[in-house]
């Protein structure tokens, strides 16, 4: 299963140019890299990042992050995915811009 990570376009360059991150300044708060599902993923955007535009998402094979990924319980008792170590430029399977419209994000069509 694809999982899904949004990025502020300067914290995506850092991790391109180094090729990897602990993630963004919430992730390193809380000590692990916060992703999300495809079901998840609109929620996520509209609570945290609800008029930043110049996104990034990224989407990562969750199996192959093995056994650093956890799902844990978070919003509403859903259970999302975390990371518990660095995530690599290897890890990312595709990224795209992530704009801001009129009503929203738009998402790549098909992905929710």
């Amino acid at each position: 299963m694809l999982i899904y990570k949004i990025f502020r376009r300067p914290e995506w360059d850092d991790m391109v140019a180094q090729g990897h991150t602990s993630g963004a300044p919430v992730d390193l708060k809380d000590g692990y890299i916060h992703f999300s599902t495809a079901a998840q993923v609109m929620e996520t955007a509209a609570k945290h990042f609800a008029q930043e535009s110049d996104l990034v998402l990224i989407a990562v094979n969750e199996q192959e992050l093995g056994a650093d990924l956890k799902w844990e319980p978070s919003r509403g008792g859903d259970l999302f995915p975390h990371l518990y170590r660095k995530l690599r430029s290897t890890d990312v399977l595709w990224d795209t811009s992530l704009p801001l419209g009129a009503a929203g994000h738009i998402f790549p069509k098909g992905l929710v």
